[in-house]
């Protein structure tokens, strides 16, 4: 059991933390941004070179390695979405009435440079792992890839528990791409697609041979589970607020700091899948 035990809790953990930090970092005055996005770069760079130094280790700590240096890579990219650096060219709402493709257009523009960068930083894990026996970094990143879009498609048509009061003041345009609805038509698809997945996932675990491909299938298949529960409170009968409050409760403590920066008011993200696979 603790083969797959312990890769599916370093997941668990690893979700928790770096949400949390994100979160906590984030509802910090927006002055202290600038210093908590240089840092983040420092800790990618770190990951990327983690990257380049497990793509030929097959060993078990190569599996843990690839899967937390590619969780890294990605919680940069939600770190500098949520906080405004890499978002898009539209700021503003949507006037009332827009909607059809005209509407979805303006979502795509109002998160834009972010989609690019996620295109770009996976071309660059893709070509760091090409070819090499290590492989799951470039599939942890897919992984949220994957959830991240099916999250943000599904919030757009619409769900019941949007959590946009968790949006911060600079992204409230943001809100205007939100539709709220019991469920949308593509919603039964992605969650059974995505469950597909990692059932396929689990019994690629279940099924190896040695300790690497266990853990690494192992981890993946946590992070895609979560990933697929976060998706499923999108539509629960319920508000997912108090859930989300209990879960990241000590990251919300950052939110009273922000009292002297400009706006005035301010509230803090909830980065899911992992931002960590988001929902915005």
């Amino acid at each position: 059991m603790s083969d797959y035990g312990l890769p599916a809790l370093h997941g668990l953990l690893i979700w928790w933390i770096s949400t949390c930090l994100i979160m906590f970092l984030d509802g910090l005055p927006r002055r202290t941004f600038r210093w908590s996005m240089t840092a983040s770069t420092f800790v990618v760079g770190g990951a990327v070179y983690g990257l380049i130094l497990t793509a030929n280790d097959t060993t078990l700590s190569g599996a843990y390695w690839a899967f937390t240096c590619a969780v890294l890579i990605w919680g940069w990219l939600e770190m500098s979405f949520y906080m405004g650096y890499v978002t898009g060219p539209r700021l503003k709402h949507c006037h009332h009435g827009c909607s059809g493709w005209s509407h979805f257009w303006h979502a795509v523009m109002a998160s834009l440079y972010h989609e690019i960068a996620i295109v770009v930083l996976a071309g660059m894990v893709w070509a760091l792992t090409r070819g090499m026996p290590n492989q799951f970094g470039w599939w942890t990143y897919i992984v949220l890839w994957w959830m991240h879009q099916s999250a943000r498609l599904n919030v757009f048509l619409g769900v019941s528990n949007l959590n946009a009061e968790f949006l911060p003041d600079h992204l409230a345009h943001i809100r205007s791409f939100f539709r709220h609805a019991h469920m949308n038509n593509l919603f039964p698809f992605s969650v059974t697609a995505s469950t597909i997945c990692a059932v396929f996932m689990w019994q690629q675990a279940a099924t190896a041979t040695d300790p690497f491909h266990v853990t690494g299938y192992a981890l993946l298949t946590t992070m895609m589970v979560l990933a697929i529960l976060e998706h499923w409170f999108l539509v629960m009968p319920i508000s997912a607020t108090r859930i989300w409050n209990s879960l990241w409760q000590w990251s919300l403590s950052s939110r009273g700091g922000a009292e002297n920066d400009q706006p005035s008011s301010r509230t803090v993200t909830i980065p899911t899948q992992a931002t960590i696979g988001g929902q915005v």
